[in-house]
């Protein structure tokens, strides 16, 4: 498995292959809430993709949420590769771009199916609030790396 910054237009193609298949197909999220400024270009945020013997097989992006807060999103890997440690590789390579670029913590929207999987990698619930993003049951968590 190899996780790389996306940049170029192929990879960001690679990456939005992999959502449309997570979010929309199997997820049913509306495609028309899918795609935002952030998916215009590989420059547009940060934006990762794993591949596995070149296949594309996972994706994730983040961008600043505030001053040396990184917000993490659009984390999906496609379903034959979960529970292998792909998310993990991708959540510990964008953390550590993420700190590299200046964060000290991050926060993310998890689905609440995904909460525990977050919670494992040191995530917290940091409102006791669920809220629906795209009519899916999400929970804010974040994490602090100092």
């Amino acid at each position: 498995m190899l996780c790389v910054r996306v940049t170029t237009e192929q990879q960001l193609t690679a990456e939005k292959q992999i959502r449309k298949a997570v979010f929309v197909d199997e997820q049913g999220v509306d495609e028309s809430l899918e795609w935002d400024e952030y998916d215009v270009s590989p420059e547009a945020c940060h934006h990762f993709l794993i591949t596995d013997d070149g296949e594309p097989v996972a994706t994730g992006r983040w961008r600043e949420y505030k001053p040396g807060i990184a917000k993490f999103q659009r984390i999906a890997v496609l379903s034959p590769y979960r529970g292998r440690s792909v998310g993990r590789l991708l959540m510990e390579t964008m953390e550590t771009d993420a700190r590299e670029s200046g964060c000290s913590g991050v926060i993310l929207d998890a689905q609440c199916t995904a909460e525990p999987f977050y919670r494992k990698l040191g995530y917290e619930a940091v409102s006791p609030e669920t809220f629906l993003d795209a009519g899916i049951l999400h929970v804010r968590m974040g994490k602090n790396w100092s």
